[in-house]
């Protein structure tokens, strides 16, 4: 998934109201930025945090930039913009890119499920169970190496494990995909302390048969594509 213009640099000012966040470019100027992560972002909008944006001349749209990544100027970024992890993951699904699920021949996005939610992708392929697909964006990390989610209480993310569970008792294949977007991160791990019902939830669908993925990816200043797996903490297996 290749950003559609250049990114700026720049230093996060401050985040507020979620979708919003006050910038400093380079030149001097003070810009409004699109925030496309509803999650809390610990850890990623601290003041002075040196940040990508991407430009747009749109006229639909009200803000002319958009907040893509966190430069943590050490060689390593974490994408925020939780609209990538879909784009990304649909095109390496089209690709056959994911060792796991490459056996399937159709992608269908966003289609209805359970109680007033839709899956993901829905996947399809001759002689093989549907597979229901449920992305998640990991961009959390406390300790070096680990990528953590949530990063705040989801009642949402527990519906849909629910949801998944149902999938898999039924003999559809479910599949929960984290994909880390952070270049830092070499395993996975639900935050227990931060979520306790997330992950009760989540050891409930893994009992059930959701099968849990985990995928890193590659970013930089072009664009965020699929890398390889990433190993699950035991404790979340």
């Amino acid at each position: 998934m290749r950003f559609q213009t250049d990114l700026v640099p720049a230093r996060l000012i401050r985040r507020y109201k979620r979708f919003l966040a006050d910038c400093l470019l380079e030149d001097g100027r003070e810009v409004t930025a699109h925030c496309a992560n509803p999650g809390s972002m610990m850890g990623l909008a601290e003041p002075d945090t040196k940040i990508w944006l991407e430009p747009n001349d749109d006229p639909k749209k009200k803000l002319k930039y958009g907040w893509r990544l966190v430069d943590h100027e050490n060689g390593h970024f974490t994408g925020v913009d939780t609209s990538l992890p879909n784009k990304a993951v649909r095109a390496a699904l089209e690709a056959g890119e994911i060792d796991a699920l490459a056996e399937y021949e159709k992608v269908r996005a966003e289609v209805k499920y359970g109680t007033n939610s839709r899956i993901d992708f829905l996947l399809s392929g001759a002689g093989l169970p549907d597979a229901y697909v449920e992305v998640k964006s990991v961009t959390l990390s406390r300790q070096p190496g680990l990528a953590e989610f949530p990063d705040s209480v989801t009642a949402r993310g527990a519906k849909h494990l629910g949801e998944l569970a149902d999938v898999a008792h039924a003999g559809h294949r479910a599949v929960l995909l984290y994909l880390v977007q952070r270049t830092d991160c070499t395993h996975v791990d639900v935050a227990h302390d931060i979520d306790p019902a997330y992950a009760v939830a989540h050891k409930a669908a893994t009992t059930a048969g959701v099968e849990t993925l985990c995928i890193g990816t590659h970013i930089s200043r072009e664009g965020v594509t699929i890398a390889a797996p990433l190993a699950l903490a035991r404790s979340s297996r």
